[in-house]
């Protein structure tokens, strides 16, 4: 498999400047191809040009929550088996709960390691590469 092959487009929604950042070089680190948003309404304007292999989505953002962005996300016949990874600085099982009612496959805590986010990227992204 060439390098072009396996890299897995990544898209993360996060208001925090910081963990968009942070989880930017990591996946980057990892090889991957990345899209940042800031929030919901950002990322549906940047979904479906860039066609992500797997969606990291902080719950805690201003105008549309994470929970609404990714039961938006899931109601799109194009992005619906696209897997979407919960993110929170809370480790609540109500939030890992709601998380999965709305259809995330995911949960990972804030602040999380390179390790942490790129073993999620292999479990889901891989899986998710011939899907498209």
């Amino acid at each position: 498999m060439s390098p072009q092959e396996s890299t897995i487009k990544v898209l993360v929604i996060d208001d925090s400047n910081t963990i968009r950042r942070s989880a930017e070089i990591f996946l980057k680190q990892g090889g991957h191809a990345v899209m940042l948003a800031e929030d919901g309404f950002d990322a549906m304007s940047k979904i479906g040009e860039f066609q992500p292999n797997l969606i990291f989505c902080d719950i805690l953002m201003p105008r549309l929550d994470g929970y609404q962005t990714c039961a938006i996300i899931k109601r799109n016949a194009l992005f619906a088996d696209v897997p979407v990874i919960m993110l929170s600085s809370k480790d609540g099982v109500f939030d890992k709960a709601r998380g999965r009612m709305v259809g995330a496959q995911e949960y990972l805590t804030k602040p999380f390691s390179k390790d942490q986010l790129l073993r999620v990227v292999n479990q889901f992204g891989l899986r998710m590469q011939g899907a498209h």
